[in-house]
C-alpha cells in the first residue's frame, strides 16, 4: 500500500499559504461588500414585499 505522505510535495504546514482573515482590507473593498450585501437584502426581502 502507497504511503501519500512521503511525496516532496506534500506539506503538513503551507506558511507560505495566506487565508482571507488573514489579509487586510481597505475600506473601499469594505464599503463594496456591504453595498453589494445591502443590495442582496433588498432584492431577497424588500422586492417580495412590494409585490404582495
Amino acid at each position: 500500500m502507497a504511503d501519500h505522505h512521503d511525496h516532496d510535495h506534500y506539506k503538513e504546514f503551507d506558511y507560505d499559504r495566506v487565508t482571507s482573515p488573514m489579509q487586510e482590507v481597505t475600506s473601499g473593498q469594505a464599503t463594496t461588500g456591504a453595498v453589494v450585501a445591502l443590495v442582496g437584502v433588498l432584492v431577497v426581502f424588500g422586492l417580495p414585499l412590494l409585490l404582495v
